[in-house]
C-alpha cells in the first residue's frame, strides 16, 4: 500500500492550475483527472500540430500522438495511458512510452503500491496480460476478466484454449474456457469462467465456473467443489486462512457457501457482492431479503433498513466494525452506515470513504447539478463544479479535498486539506 503520511497534510488550501486558461493552447480538452495526492491534475489535450498529448496542471507532455485514451493515475501518483503510435498501442507512463507495441490495449490495473502497471493487450490475433511492459510468453484466441493478487504481483485471466466456431455448439458443451495464471492455463476446462480471486498469498485462485450447461460451481485451482448448483456469483478467500466463499443458489433461494457448505443459517431472494473485513473475522453482502428490496446482511444478519433500487459500493471500515454503502430508494440515492441512512436525497453519490479509524464517513455527492463532500452526512460549506473523492490523513484528523470550486470564476483546481471537526 501508498503510505500516505508522505502527502502534505499541512491545513490550507493550495491553488495548483486554472484549467479554464489550458483553453487558450489547446483547442480540445478531455475529461480531466487527479492524481490521489491532489498536486496533480491532468487531461488528454489536442496540441496545434493536430496530435493528441497530454497536459499536467499546465504542460503538456513532450511527446504527441495519434490518439490517447483511459487516463489514470496510480496509486503512487504516476500517470498513465493508452497512446497510439503510428497505428501501434502501448502505454505511456508520465509520457515515456513502453518498449513493446500492440494491435489494442485495455483495462489498465495497478497494484496497491502502484508499481505494477498491468494491461490486456491484443497482438497478431492472440490476448495476453502485459505486466511493466512484459507480456505473457502464451496467447490465447480470447480472455476476459482479468483479476490481480491482493500484491499485485500475479495475474490472472479467463482465456479460450480449445478453438470452436459460432456453430459448432457441441464442441462448446465439451468445455473451452479455463483460468489462465501469470499465463499458464489451467490443465481442466469448463463451459464458462467468470470472474476470480486470489488468495492472500498469491498461490491460489478460486473462480466462478459452469461445467455443464446447467450446472455451476467454483473451482479452485482448477479443482471443483464437490456440490454443484442452479447458479453461483465470484468467490472470495478469507483472509484468515485458504477457505473460500461464495453465493450460491439453493432450493428457496441464495445462500453463502464456504468450500460447498453453507456458511450462514439463512437464505435471500439475491445474494452477492460479498465481502470480508480485513481481518476476515467478519462477512458482509448485498442483499434481497425479499423481492423488490435491497439491504446488507453482516454476518448473516440483515439491516432493517431496506431500498427499493438498489444497494451497491458497500465497504468494511478498516477496523472491520462498521459497513457503509450506497443506496438509491425512490430515484434518489444516499449513504448508509451500519445501518441508517444519511438524510436528504442526492441525485448521485460515489462510494464512501472511511477514515482509518473507522469514527468518520465521507462521501462525494451530486445533488441539483452541484458537487459536495459529506462527512457523516454533513455538507461542507463549498460546492464544487467538479471534486473527486475525499481521502483522510493517516491519524484521520484532516480531510483532503480535491476540487474546482463553483463559487471560482475560473477554472481554479484546489487541493484542500482541512480538519475534519471543522466540517
Amino acid at each position: 500500500m501508498v503510505n500516505i503520511s508522505s502527502w502534505d497534510w499541512d491545513i490550507g488550501k493550495k491553488q495548483i492550475t486554472d484549467i479554464d486558461a489550458w483553453k487558450d493552447t489547446f483547442s480540445w480538452i478531455e475529461e480531466p483527472y487527479v492524481s490521489p495526492d491532489g498536486e496533480k491534475i491532468a487531461a488528454v489535450v489536442k496540441t496545434e500540430d493536430m496530435e493528441f498529448s497530454v497536459c499536467v496542471n499546465g504542460t503538456a507532455w513532450e511527446s504527441g500522438f495519434d490518439k490517447i485514451w483511459y487516463l489514470r493515475f496510480g496509486p503512487d501518483n504516476r500517470l498513465t495511458a493508452m497512446v497510439s503510435d503510428t497505428g501501434e498501442w502501448t502505454v505511456a507512463v508520465d509520457g515515456a512510452t513502453w518498449e513493446n507495441r500492440f494491435d489494442y490495449v485495455w483495462n489498465t490495473q495497478f497494484s496497491p503500491d502502484g508499481s505494477n502497471i498491468i494491461v490486456a493487450v491484443q497482438k497478431g490475433g492472440k490476448y495476453f496480460v502485459a505486466s511493466n511492459d512484459t507480456p505473457w510468453e502464451t496467447g490465447y484466441s480470447s480472455m476476459t476478466n482479468m483479476a490481480l493478487s491482493h500484491d499485485g504481483n500475479h495475474v490472472a485471466a479467463v482465456v479460450q484454449t480449445v478453438p470452436f466456431s459460432e456453430a459448432d455448439i457441441f464442441t462448446y458443451k465439451k468445455g473451452c474456457y479455463t483460468a489462465a495464471v501469470d499465463g499458464k492455463a489451467w490443465e481442466k476446462n469448463f463451459v464458462n469462467v467468470w470472474k476470480m480471486d486470489f488468495s492472500h498469498d498469491g498461490s491460489q485462485v478460486a473462480a466462478e465456473v459452469r461445467t455443464t450447461l446447467y450446472d455451476y460451481t467454483i473451482a479452485v485451482n482448477g479443482d471443483c467443489w464437490d456440490t454443484t448448483y442452479p447458479c453461483v456469483w465470484q468467490p472470495k478467500f478469507s483472509p484468515k486462512d485458504d477457505s473460500v466463499t461464495a453465493p450460491v443458489k439453493a432450493a428457496g433461494g441464495w445462500m453463502l457457501a464456504q468450500d460447498g457448505k453453507p456458511v450462514w443459517d439463512r437464505k435471500f431472494t439475491q445474494l452477492w457482492h460479498h465481502m470480508y473485513s480485513p481481518d476476515g473475522e467478519r462477512l458482509a453482502a448485498i442483499v434481497a431479503p425479499k423481492f423488490g428490496r435491497w439491504t446488507i446482511a453482516v454476518d448473516g444478519n440483515p439491516w432493517s433498513l431496506t431500498f427499493s433500487d438498489l444497494v451497491s459500493d458497500a465497504v468494511f471500515s478498516p477496523d472491520g466494525k462498521r459497513v457503509a454503502c450506497i443506496g438509491k430508494d425512490g430515484g434518489k440515492y444516499t449513504i448508509a452506515v451500519d445501518g441508517t441512512a444519511w438524510s436528504g436525497g442526492c441525485d448521485m453519490v460515489w462510494q464512501p470513504v472511511f477514515s482509518p479509524d473507522g469514527r468518520h464517513v465521507a462521501a462525494k455527492v451530486e445533488k441539483d447539478g452541484a458537487f459536495q463532500i459529506l462527512v457523516d452526512g454533513k455538507p461542507f460549506k463549498e460546492s464544487y463544479r467538479a471534486v473527486w473523492d475525499p481521502a483522510f490523513s493517516p491519524d484521520s484528523d484532516k480531510l483532503l479535498i480535491r476540487g474546482i470550486e463553483t463559487a471560482s470564476e475560473t477554472g481554479v483546481y484546489c487541493r484542500q486539506v482541512l480538519s475534519v471537526a471543522d466540517v
